[in-house]
């Protein structure tokens, strides 16, 4: 039978997984019934294709269509935020609200390359092993260091040109809210601000002290928000 309540689709960041979630979720039910995928390549997810927004964005809509959804609600963490606004625009039927959060929306050559330099394995062992450890859990069954390359190389591609083009944000008519934590060194309010502004429904949003990842984030204050944006 097809359900006939608006859902909410949580979609991870890169390099995350849906566990992400789940502080959020406990927050959020019973009010909204909740749905945390895992982007193929990610938490153990595995994946024969490369990453690609196409991709993530089409397997979102393959999982609204496996989960009989017909419209939902999207809250997107950083490159989720991309894929959700990647779907509003492709399928706008099938997209009501979306909030995102830190995410990056200026794509460039020098941008890409500039972030690629955070997936360096290499780097990421010699400097920082207690979140080697902890990509090696999250993905596991599969090679944590993988998905660090896959990511380098999706960002690549978005730096040349395979996101959304510029044009894509004045044909997303769907209210959304662009959220950006207060001490985010990842994400510029100027770019935020821009695509907001570029929405015919859209609206910027700070996070007052919350930085980039989102385990940092104020889960009370952003279940809050997002109860609020959805209901």
């Amino acid at each position: 039978m097809t359900k006939t309540t608006t859902q909410l689709l949580l979609l991870h960041g890169a390099l995350g997984n849906a566990a992400q979630f789940d502080a959020l979720c406990g927050l959020l039910l019973p009010e909204h019934v909740a749905f945390a995928p895992n982007f193929p390549g990610h938490g153990g997810l595995p994946t024969d294709a490369p990453f690609s927004m196409a991709r993530f964005s089409d397997y979102v809509l393959r999982f609204l269509e496996k989960e009989n959804i017909e419209q939902t609600d999207i809250f997107g963490y950083s490159m989720g935020g991309y894929v959700a606004l990647h779907l509003a625009w492709k399928h706008p039927e099938r997209v009501r609200r979306i909030f995102t959060l830190g995410t990056k929306l200026d794509w460039s050559p020098e941008t890409a390359t500039g972030m690629s330099r955070m997936f360096d394995v290499e780097k990421i062992e010699a400097k920082v092993p207690h979140f080697a450890e902890m990509l090696a859990k999250m993905h596991t069954p599969l090679d944590w260091k993988e998905v660090c390359q896959n990511t380098a190389a999706f960002l690549a591609d978005l730096g040349n040109g395979q996101g959304l083009p510029p044009e894509a944000f004045s044909q997303i008519a769907c209210p959304v809210t662009i959220g950006l934590g207060e001490l985010d060194n990842v994400v510029t309010p100027e770019e935020s601000r821009a695509v907001a502004e570029s929405l015919p429904n859209g609206r910027f949003e700070i996070l007052m002290g919350a930085k980039h990842p989102i385990e940092q984030a104020d889960t009370v204050l952003l279940a809050a928000r997002l109860k609020e944006f959805f209901r």
